[in-house]
Parts: C-alpha cells; structure tokens; sequence
C-alpha cells in the first residue's frame, strides 16, 4: 500500500513527507495503523547526525501506539483491532544478553536496529520509484501505517486514549525502567533528575511512584520546572550543584541525568553523596567524551548508563499501560504542544531551542482520541 511518512534523506535537513511504498507483514510481524507519535529527542538525535553515519533515507519515529489491521503467519498476541503501543527493542530471548535477564540490550535486536531493517534484514519501506527506505528502531511510526515486528507491539487497554498511550514506548519505559531496574530507588530516598523534558519529567513521576522522599529537579526553562513540581518534584532549581546541595546537604542518593551532555553528566556525579551513583539516561553525541575526577572514586561513588529500562521493556510497558488507563500514572500533562505529520520538522526545532517538553504528532485523529 502506498502511505505518507516523515523520510529524513540527508542529516541537517527537513524532514520530507512524501508518498512511499509500504509492503505487507511477513511471518512474525504485523500492520500497525498509527493513531499517534511522541516526538522524542533520539528521533532528533539521528536527524542531526549524532548516532552515526550510514541511517539514512529514514522513517522516524519510535514511540507511538495504534490499531493493529493485519498480522502475519505466527502472530498470536493481538489481532486486527487491537490497541497496541510500540517497543523499540523486540528481544530474541535467547542471546547472551536476553538469557541474562538484559532484553533491553537484545544483541539481534541492536544489530538489526543499527542497519534499519527489521529481524529477518530486509526493510518493508520503499520509494514510490524503487529503492529501500530503512526503519528506525523497528518502529518507523512517523507515517500513517508501519510494519513492526511482533514483538514491537504491545496490547494495552482500549480504555487508554491511544495518543497518550504513545508516550509509553520510550518516555516512559525509559524513566521507570531507570528508577526501578537501575537505580532501585527505595522509599525516603533522595533524588535529582537533570533535564526537565519529556523523559526528565517521567523521572520525576517514576521516583515518586516509588516512593522518593526528595525530588529535586535542575531545570533551566521556568515553565518546566512548573511541570516538574506538578509531576512530583518537591523542589525545583535552574542552578547547578551548589543550589541542589543546599536542598540535600551531603547530596542526593539518586541523580539522573537526562540531557545527554559532559556538563550535566559531571553535575549528575557532583550531587552524589557518598556511596551513590548517578544514573545516564541522556544520550550524548557519538564521539563525545565525559571528564570525571578521579580522587572521588574514594567516596565509592558510581556512574552507569541505562538504556530503555534496563530490563524487559515489553513487559514494563504492558504494566504502565494499565497504570495509566487507571489513572494511577498519568502522563497528559507531560504534552506541551500537539501536532500532526507536517508539523514534527517544527517540532524538532522546538526540541534544539529547549522549548517545551513533550510534543504528541496526531497522525490519524480518528482512532487517537483527542488530547
């Protein structure tokens, strides 16, 4: 079928939405039609060239939820009709890192996702006159239908409004998987979460679902930290370590950092009391290095990076899903600006002048619901 999608080309240009050719589902993988998409700053990542070369002609997109229209020979879990939200990383289940307990670090998965295919190497996205067109992470959902592999869709709950249920499949799996898996934040603990945007403010949410007792967010844009007090936070500072010390004398039992730069990784290690360890959910550019002191490793303190929950994000996912059809973990008013297909090139210069914090593209206002 012939659907419209946002195609990056080349990096440090506009998106284009343009006409392309979509195949049919293979064996294991189902038809998507999408309802929404979260535009996430790792879709920007790409566009400007900070993951690497070679990923291009592209479809963006990798969070996003929609109706399921068609499955192929093998897929049991959902049928046509369902409601499903979209996992980046649809593990194997039986690589080293899967076996381990590590299916966020799948090693097919990461392989397959690196070239922009899907699991069997092949893309289903071409150009109207020939030529392939790759998938990012699998998802692609930048465009009014996708193919993904069974794995990538998740069943959720009808009663949840497909377009917030969009924001679960990065976002939010990001921030909780990070609280839970990485850090295992515990009740009374202190926090600090480093970048108030639309993955900083899950953190927020996510630490105090866990219970947090302090949650200090650093954030320069005045009207997200607003957002953060209102998501949990019982702090909110624009300054640097000073500023979060004097909440927290001796400093914090948890820091996430959530921008992705060597400044606020080394503010995400300056709040740590001793013993503690800053968690890494930022993604910085490929070729960019952190400078850390090396006498404070005598304090015991740690830093480590996680990536998409580190766990099982299908299963987190699944979770939050019903969390947030019931209301116990909202995640509307992380929504800032609301757009359509045209409008996601506007939103990622939103995201490089720092405006705002999560913005939702409506691809299909039929089944998305209204925001």
């Amino acid at each position: 079928m012939r659907i419209r999608a946002a195609v990056l080309h080349a990096y440090h240009e506009p998106l284009a939405v343009e006409e392309l050719e979509l195949d049919p589902p293979r064996a294991g993988e189902l038809l998507v039609r999408i309802a929404a998409a979260g535009v996430c700053h790792s879709d920007l990542h790409l566009a400007d060239g900070h993951l690497g070369p070679g990923r291009v002609p592209m479809v963006l997109g990798h969070e996003g939820a929609g109706v399921v229209e068609a499955v192929g020979e093998g897929v049991t879990h959902v049928a046509p009709g369902d409601h499903v939200a979209f996992c980046f990383v649809p593990a194997c289940g039986r690589c080293a890192s899967c076996a381990a307990g590590r299916r966020n670090l799948c090693e097919v998965a990461s392989a397959r996702a690196w070239a922009g295919t899907l699991l069997d190497g092949t893309s289903r996205l071409h150009r109207t006159g020939g030529g392939a067109v790759q998938h990012f992470n699998f998802v692609a959902c930048f465009a009014e239908r996708c193919v993904v592999p069974a794995a990538s869709a998740v069943p959720i709950p009808d009663a949840l409004p497909l377009w917030q249920a969009s924001l679960l499949g990065c976002g939010v799996v990001t921030a909780v998987g990070a609280v839970r898996n990485a850090a295992r934040v515990a009740v009374g603990e202190s926090v600090c979460v480093i970048g108030c945007g639309g993955v900083g403010l899950q953190l927020v949410a996510a630490a105090r679902l866990a219970g947090a007792g302090r949650i200090v967010a650093v954030e320069r844009d005045a009207a997200k930290r607003e957002l953060a007090l209102a998501r949990g936070a019982t702090d909110a500072v624009d300054g640097g370590a000073g500023a979060v010390l004097e909440r927290v004398p001796g400093g914090v039992d948890h820091a996430f950092e959530a921008v992705g730069s060597p400044a606020t990784i080394r503010l995400a290690w300056d709040v740590l009391r001793a013993g503690a360890t800053a968690i890494v959910v930022g993604i910085a550019p490929h070729g960019v290095d952190v400078a850390l002191p090396a006498f404070e490793l005598l304090a015991e303190k740690g830093i480590r990076g996680s990536y998409y929950g580190s766990g099982d994000a299908s299963s987190l996912l699944a979770s939050m899903a019903v969390l947030a059809a019931d209301g116990r973990f909202p995640v509307a008013d992380v929504v800032t600006h609301v757009t359509d297909l045209d409008g996601i090139e506007d939103a990622f210069g939103r995201l490089r002048r720092g405006e705002g914090a999560r913005t939702v593209a409506v691809i299909d206002p039929a089944i998305a619901g209204r925001p």
